[in-house]
């Protein structure tokens, strides 16, 4: 019988989807649904309360557990559906322990008071299923509190995994044929304060590509551009296994909204960040996460967020239209309505696309080297999609001459 997780989310989540693959398995569960939830938008609790009740429905027989982010904030919403079996909470889920005692007939909800936790266990995978690159899980939690955000009661605060354990996970990974490393974390740039001496992510970078010489590409999921340290901006200059993709958590590019936000950085900052990697690494290339129509933006302000995404470069954006969290500061602001909140969504999106289209065309003409992730498909090192025609092994690294390029990919012809 098999044992099926679905992910809802994040970057993070999809990497402990392995890991509760791999706790579920060492207690023995099977014939059983994990659904590994988001807590970001209340958009993406709907969908996955949608998709237990159809996976019910589907499968009579099996047994539903729910944890994740929105397991941990909302267990009362899961546990009130007569679809789910097992209610557990981000730090339950990866204890193997949980899925034994679930087996035995434990409570129905185990969810406990994640700001209780200090440290994060090592919880690595040394396998991912069809994929070129592995994730490698290096921070979890947040210690700051933006007004919008619901994911530091869904995951603690920061908390750190070991330098020492990052790079032997990152040396089994690189052993088991993964030649792409994607660290990973809540709030990645916060790696380390936590650990004895504090040492950055800067640091973690340098010596992952010290001591773990056959890894060809190492890559950073999201960062906070402000707390981006020397180490790390160093690191960008000198390393060319650091790929030269660079994704911030931005937001907005109003000063007044960020303030609101209770974000530490300003559009200023944001634009400064990038112009100083362009320096560093002209190849580089950004990605940003935005939200549209947060309370009490003004049309004015929301341009600016238009703008910003011209003056930094930005060119794959994440954008998400506001969602009002409970219990959250920015939910009890003067809202703005749904239609004109899903409108800026709309305009913001087809600016970013805009810019993406740009983006393809500049690589037009070049010659890039491709990570092989499936027949016919690669990734260039600023993770541009590429499709060419002829046979390669997933997981290599091959040259080849860029043809083409349409609003979203890149025509690539491979070279001997």
């Amino acid at each position: 019988m098999a044992l099926d997780v679905v992910t809802f989310g994040c970057r993070l989540n999809a990497y402990e989807s392995e890991a509760i693959k791999a706790r579920a398995g060492e207690a023995g569960l099977n014939d059983a649904i994990v659904f590994n939830t988001c807590a970001v938008t209340a958009e993406a609790v709907r969908q996955s309360r949608q998709a237990i009740r159809k996976a019910r429905r589907e499968n009579p027989g099996k047994r539903i557990i729910v944890t994740g982010c929105a397991a941990q904030t909302e267990s009362e919403t899961y546990s009130a559906m007569p679809e789910v079996d097992f209610v557990i909470g981000n730090a339950e889920k990866l204890e193997t322990r949980s899925y034994a005692d679930f087996i035995g007939g434990a409570e129905r909800v185990r969810v406990n008071d994640i700001m209780a936790l200090k440290e994060t266990g090592a919880q690595f995978v040394d396998s991912f299923e069809g994929r070129a690159r592995a994730f490698l899980q290096v921070q979890n939690g947040c210690d700051h509190r933006c007004t919008f955000c619901i994911i530091p009661y869904g995951r603690g605060n920061s908390r750190s995994v070991p330098m020492g354990a990052v790079v032997d996970e990152a040396r089994r990974l690189t052993e088991n044929g993964f030649p792409e490393i994607v660290l990973t974390g809540v709030d990645l740039t916060s790696y380390g304060a936590d650990l004895p001496g504090a040492p950055t992510l800067g640091a973690l970078v340098r010596k992952i590509l010290r001591l773990v010489p056959e890894l060809k590409r190492l890559r950073i999921s999201s960062i906070d551009s402000i707390e981006a340290d020397d180490e790390l901006m160093r690191a960008i200059a000198e390393e060319d296994r650091l790929m030269p993709h660079f994704h911030l958590s931005a937001q907005s590019g109003d000063d007044m909204i960020l303030k609101r936000m209770k974000r530490r950085h300003s559009r200023t900052d944001t634009i400064r960040f990038c112009e100083d990697v362009r320096s560093r690494r002209p190849d580089a290339a950004f990605g940003a996460d935005f939200i549209a129509g947060f309370p009490t933006e003004t049309e004015a302000m929301f341009e600016n967020t238009l703008r910003l995404v011209d003056e930094a470069g930005l060119s794959m954006l994440h954008v998400f239209p506001f969602s009002a969290r409970k219990g959250t500061p920015a939910a009890r602001m003067p809202q703005l309505s749904k239609p004109l909140v899903k409108e800026r969504a709309a305009r913001l999106r087809a600016h970013g696309e805009a810019a993406l289209a740009a983006r393809m065309r500049v690589l037009a003409g070049t010659e890039q080297k491709l990570l092989i992730e499936k027949a016919g498909m690669g990734r260039t090192s600023c993770f541009a999609p590429a499709y060419f025609e002829g046979n390669a092994v997933p997981g290599a690294i091959l040259r080849a001459k860029i043809t083409g390029a349409n609003t979203t990919s890149l025509k690539a012809e491979l070279l001997q």
